[in-house]
């Protein structure tokens, strides 16, 4: 009986011990909602293949009439402002805002890691030289593949079949977010920050792919609020994102009452009691994790 009673407790070890399957998909009814909708969460670092591993995922965007995403990258007329939006005014040269060294100590970063140095690029704002250069690290650290990546794939899926896209956001909104949060003068300190701390944000990226991976969404919000965290996307940022969810919930709440949208966005976004997930339960709506009942196997 003992030996039983051994084997038992054993077993339910095992079984806690045993985590649940990662929670990136998740379902949204309620409030009157006509069809339920989805909300998949997403990293740029992982590849589409990842897809294939979250159960049902496909089956619940064939039930959708349209995608939402943070903003519609298929709008070539965006995408033009977008471009207008990331340079500077004539009135402003970079150069004024570093010493030599430093202008000089950016100019040979740049060319060894993009092939172009600031005789090309010193008309661009300091906030978009900083996401090019880090995009070169996940390229060269973290194997990121634009091409491969899963973060527009739902995207491009909805554009083969005309399905709506639909962005929370808007350029003007947009164009800020990427190029104007943050005073000139901190972007300038940030981007030399980034290109003489590289590490920090390798390390920080990798580490949020890892928590995403395992659907660890709340982890992901501590990880960016966290005191020790160096790297550009920090506390500052991550308040900014979740005064930005309390909007965005406002906008999804037509989106959400007819239904049957499958909306995709970044996982940064939406953990934490700040989240957009967290955000949506508070306004009334049922939020659940479609494959709530499906474990990992034990590795």
């Amino acid at each position: 009986m003992r030996t039983i009673r051994y084997i038992v407790t054993a077993l339910l070890l095992m079984v806690c011990l045993v985590p649940a399957k990662a929670q990136l998909l998740w379902e949204i009814s309620g409030r009157s909602s006509k069809q339920k909708s989805y909300i998949l969460a997403t990293n740029r670092l992982v590849e589409m293949q990842f897809l294939d591993t979250i159960p049902n995922v496909f089956k619940c965007f064939g039930r959708c009439k349209k995608v939402v995403t943070e903003f519609a990258m298929q709008d070539y007329e965006a995408l033009a402002a977008l471009r207008q939006a990331a340079s500077l005014p004539d009135s402003i040269k970079l150069s004024n805002f570093y010493t030599d060294k430093e202008y000089e100590y950016i100019d040979n970063s740049l060319r060894v890691n993009l092939n172009m140095g600031l005789d090309k690029l010193c008309r661009m704002k300091p906030a978009y030289l900083t996401e090019m250069f880090r995009t070169e690290l996940m390229k060269q650290w973290l194997k990121y593949d634009e091409q491969k990546s899963m973060e527009g794939f739902f995207e491009s899926v909805a554009g083969e079949r005309n399905m709506p896209v639909v962005g929370l956001d808007n350029i003007g909104e947009t164009m800020y977010m990427l190029f104007d949060r943050e005073p000139f003068h901190w972007q300038c300190k940030e981007l030399l920050k980034v290109i003489e701390y590289p590490e920090n944000e390798v390390k920080q990226e990798r580490a949020i792919k890892e928590m995403y991976l395992t659907g660890r969404l709340t982890d992901i919000a501590f990880q960016v609020e966290a005191p020790d965290n160096k790297s550009s996307i920090s506390y500052s940022d991550y308040q900014v994102y979740c005064q930005r969810n309390q909007q965005w919930v406002k906008r999804l709440q037509p989106i959400l009452a007819e239904g049957g949208a499958f909306i995709t966005l970044n996982a940064i976004y939406l953990g934490g009691d700040k989240g957009l997930l967290q955000q949506l339960r508070a306004a009334g709506y049922r939020v659940r994790p479609v494959n709530r009942r499906i474990q990992l196997k034990k590795q």
